[in-house]
């Protein structure tokens, strides 16, 4: 059934939005595009904010040419990829802009990635050109890309571009720059002419952003500058603040929720995007006090170190307009535990690697609901672009309100994945994205995930999805953090387990969560055994990792 024949083609998310929101966008082919404007605009405004560093858009659109001419220089050619490996400081911002300019897609590294992680995405990429912490290549980055296609590397002292140094995130030592290496700082400071006949187009890849998918080995995502520039403007037009507002970037840039709808909408928006290195949470209040953003998107476990923070007060929060989640499922009872505290509305939201960042969000002056059945909160609506279908086994459609596997069609999918056609063609039937993911939606267009299709748990033929049981573990009061997996178990074949952590202060004991959920759950789906961990291991976007739980205890980091 195709999407013109379909169920889902009235759109019923439509009526969820307003007049604008539905209206047509025309965004910059490319971020380098919204760059230009936004410096013609306002040269003098700040775009960059680290600490007390500013830098404006006049600043780093001369920066970023400098970077750009010096790769093109040490002969980085047009569709060369250049893989960058920061946090979240300007000098990613630099290097992406001028990896850019010089007419090469950028694969995106965590810092957090172990050397063989690396060495895959770089040999896979075939990445030219590495841009990384001058701590990390020293410590193992120049073992691991002595084997790969790496030959130019520029490294940043991330303590640059600012002075306040402060300890919390930015406590170690500077170093000299590496043998072997230069400096990114001093590159961009060079004053190198940017490349000329290198400007990207919008069907350019823009990024190679790994992903595991649905299971196996991290696949290079290819997204377009188009997609990227679609999104964002959705984002700018969908979340609207006024021009030159501050945006707080809480999801990391090297994934593609901080990618998207932080660096490019601002940018869109000729905002102020400020960085503050990694998440802590006391160094991301103070600086909302300083840069006082409009809003921020983060995912979950974001907002629940936030709200844990013994410092956290509602003035942190009285400035923004938007905050919104991603990256994570958000629980219900976290939205409503925030708001009685602080003031703001979480706005829930939806999306992957390969559709580019949201592919359905909650409008703003609009609140999800909560599928009564379930306790699941919706993630949102799709946008006036993008058609929503949730298909069951072998693809056909399911009715409204019936779960099946969630697929995605609009202009912000991926074409598919780099030099693995079948793995295309799989996940990209006809250009629609399955997700893996499995929800459903209502008659009104509601969006709702109920759970990854892996991570389903089979206890007795019954099945039981992680969310629904950590959703409830969120309610009891002590609960800070809940991830639930399945476990062997010789009688069920797979039981539930749940691990939580704490709020600070909190006494809550594995008998009194296994009692919580009994009374709140059929049998078969309350956790038997829980565990009480000091924390839950997370990915550095703020995703839980379950599959380091599925782990024996023995066996776990």
């Amino acid at each position: 059934m195709t999407p013109t024949t379909s169920i889902y083609a009235a759109r019923p998310w439509l009526a969820q939005l307003s007049d604008a929101q539905r209206a047509p966008v025309d965004p910059p082919p490319t971020l380098v595009h919204a760059l230009r404007a936004a410096v013609a605009r306002a040269p003098g405004r700040t775009a960059l904010g680290y600490f007390d560093g500013r830098l404006s858009y006049r600043e780093t659109d001369a920066l970023s040419d400098s970077v750009a001419g010096h790769l093109a220089a040490r002969g980085v050619e047009r569709g060369d990829r250049v893989a960058v490996m920061l946090q979240n400081t300007p000098h990613f911002v630099l290097a992406l802009l001028g990896a850019w300019k010089a007419g090469a897609s950028v694969v995106p590294l965590n810092p957090m990635y172990k050397s063989a992680e690396v060495a895959h995405a770089l040999k896979d990429s075939g990445a030219r050109v590495l841009v990384c912490a001058d701590r990390a290549w020293e410590a193992y980055l120049r073992r691991t890309a002595a084997d790969c296609s790496v030959r130019v590397v520029l490294t940043a002292c991330e303590k640059d571009l600012q002075t306040r140094d402060d300890p919390r995130v930015l406590g170690f030592e500077r170093l000299p720059v590496p043998a072997g290496a230069e400096d990114l700082v001093a590159v961009a400071r060079a004053g190198h002419p940017a490349p000329e006949d290198r400007e990207p187009a919008a069907d350019d890849v823009a990024l190679i952003s790994y992903t595991s998918g649905t299971s196996g080995t991290p696949k290079g995502a290819m997204n377009l500058h188009r997609g990227i520039m679609y999104n964002a403007e959705r984002q700018r037009a969908g979340h609207p603040v006024p021009e030159g507002a501050a945006y707080f970037a809480l999801a990391p840039l090297f994934h593609i929720t901080g990618m998207v709808c932080e660096l490019a909408a601002c940018v869109a928006n000729a905002g102020t995007l400020v960085l503050a290195y990694r998440f802590e949470a006391g160094v991301v209040l103070d600086a909302f006090t300083e840069y006082r953003p409009a809003y921020t998107v983060g995912p979950s476990t974001a907002f629940m170190a936030l709200a844990a923070h013994p410092a956290a007060t509602p003035d942190h929060f009285a400035s923004f307009q938007v905050i919104s989640s991603g990256g994570a499922p958000v629980p219900p009872a976290l939205v409503e535990r925030f708001r009685a505290r602080f003031g703001p509305y979480i706005h829930n939201g939806y999306g992957l690697t390969e559709c580019t960042a949201p592919c359905a969000s909650v409008p703003p002056g609009k609140e999800a609901p909560v599928d009564p059945a379930s306790g699941t909160l919706s993630v949102g609506v799709p946008g006036p672009g993008t058609v929503v279908r949730v298909l069951d086994e072998s693809g056909r459609e399911v009715p409204f309100g019936e779960q099946g596997e969630i697929a995605v069609r609009g202009p912000q999918v991926v074409p598919g994945y780099l030099g693995l056609p079948e793995a295309t063609a799989r996940a990209f039937p006809d250009g629609e994205l399955r997700t893996g993911d499995i929800g459903f939606m209502d008659e009104d267009g509601w969006l709702y995930v109920v759970d990854r299709k892996k991570d389903m748990i089979n206890a007795s033929g019954f099945k039981v999805w992680p969310r629904e049981v950590e959703d409830v573990l969120y309610t009891h009061p002590d609960v800070r953090e809940a991830a639930v997996v399945g476990v062997p178990d010789p009688y069920r074949g797979e039981t539930v387990k749940a691990y939580v952590s704490l709020r600070p202060g909190a006494s809550a004991g594995p008998a009194e969560l296994s009692a919580y959920c009994e009374q709140r759950l059929a049998a078969y789906k309350y956790p038997r055994d829980v565990e009480v961990l000091p924390e839950l291991p997370k990915t550095t976007s703020g995703k839980i990792l379950r599959r380091e739980l599925r782990c024996p205890d023995q066996d776990r980091k």
